[in-house]
């Protein structure tokens, strides 16, 4: 009658009847033997009738934990079906806006500006190969400040920046970027390692200036400032690749003076009370608009420089040195794309 009962309690009760199931039977074989005999015989382990209470209290655990594993899957499941798509439309809308922005200035440069084309046709291969490497450490050089700002987000070196007495970050950072710039300007292009050593830490200065504005600014509008940046600087480096030889460089003077108004400018809040509120916005959209319109003009007049610089080379005047010639359009860069980060932000901040 034992034997019986043990089979329908299941494994988990004749384990705790070992003892009694040894005293009756004949000796520890016989208990054994029932117990390898018992095993196979439960098909009803798993149903509600044979489940003991001691399985009941370890289950609990298991099973909330895979409920609100399901529960989770359940819930993002649900976001995700029921997240509103993107309308097609309004972005397709935003791209035409764009290409017909970015023709337009092209097609209005060239009218206004590029009217008296060169008198040879177009670029000689030594002109065109000098200015595709000098963009190509452009390019270079706006990647390393790039990944340098983003690297000091990262490891909280924008932040003690930012926390440090702000004259002394500003007068030592112009000091070094200065200093940096000089140094790389005056080392022989036969001198490849201080020379590309000098200008890397000449755009991790650089970087340190750009990283608190990155740091306020959403990523979705600096991929935005950094495409129009890119579409004004192509545009006007294109007139002045094709216009006229030296035909803007007389414009380095008057450039110059502008830009120092706009850094004076710039400089109208620290000097100025807070009480002169239209002198102040007037600063400031001479700072912006302004400093665009300044240093579009400066992507122009150094482009031309580069070819001048060229056809020296050409001629062995000077050597070639497209690191020199790359920090200043880097400089253009940079400061068109503040300008850019600053006027969409306001924009933004207007909207809400």
């Amino acid at each position: 009658m034992s034997f019986t009962l043990t089979i329908r309690a299941g494994p988990a009760r004749l384990a705790s009847r070992i003892p009694e199931l040894a005293k009756a039977s004949s000796g520890p074989a016989a208990a054994i033997r029932a117990f390898h005999k018992s095993a196979p015989k439960t098909t009803n382990f798993f149903t509600s009738r044979t489940t003991t209470p001691s399985l009941i209290a370890q289950k609990p655990a298991a099973n909330s934990l895979l409920a609100r594993l399901q529960g989770a899957r359940r819930g993002y499941q649900y976001q995700s079906h029921t997240q509103p798509q993107p309308d097609s439309g309004l972005l397709m809308r935003k791209l035409l806006y764009g290409g017909a922005m970015v023709g337009g200035t092209w097609v209005t440069l060239q009218f206004m500006f590029n009217r008296e084309t060169r008198a040879d046709g177009g670029m000689p291969p030594y002109e065109r190969s000098y200015l595709n490497k000098t963009f190509m450490h452009t390019g270079l050089g706006i990647g390393i400040i790039g990944l340098t700002a983003y690297q000091m987000l990262q490891t909280g070196f924008t932040y003690r920046l930012m926390v440090t007495n702000p004259w002394v970050v500003a007068i030592g950072g112009l000091a070094l970027s200065f200093g940096s710039m000089l140094a790389t300007r005056a080392i022989d292009p036969d001198n490849y390692i201080p020379k590309y050593a000098c200008w890397a830490v000449f755009n991790a200065t650089q970087a340190a200036f750009v990283a608190p504005l990155l740091a306020m600014a959403p990523p979705a509008l600096l991929a935005r400032a950094g495409l129009y940046t890119i579409a004004m600087m192509g545009a006007i480096s294109f007139v002045g690749a094709t216009a006229k030889q030296e035909k803007y460089l007389y414009i380095g003077g008057p450039l110059l003076a502008g830009a120092a108004i706009v850094a004076v400018s710039g400089f109208a809040p620290l000097v100025l009370p807070a009480t002169a509120v239209r002198t102040l916005a007037f600063t400031e959209n001479l700072w912006l608009y302004g400093g665009l319109a300044v240093f579009g003009g400066f992507t122009l007049y150094d482009v031309q420089r580069v070819l001048y610089h060229a056809r020296l080379a050409q001629a062995g005047v000077i050597k070639e040195d497209p690191v020199n010639e790359s920090i200043s359009l880097e400089l253009d860069f940079l400061n068109i794309f503040v300008r850019m980060v600053q006027i969409l932000m306001m924009q933004q901040n207007r909207r809400k």
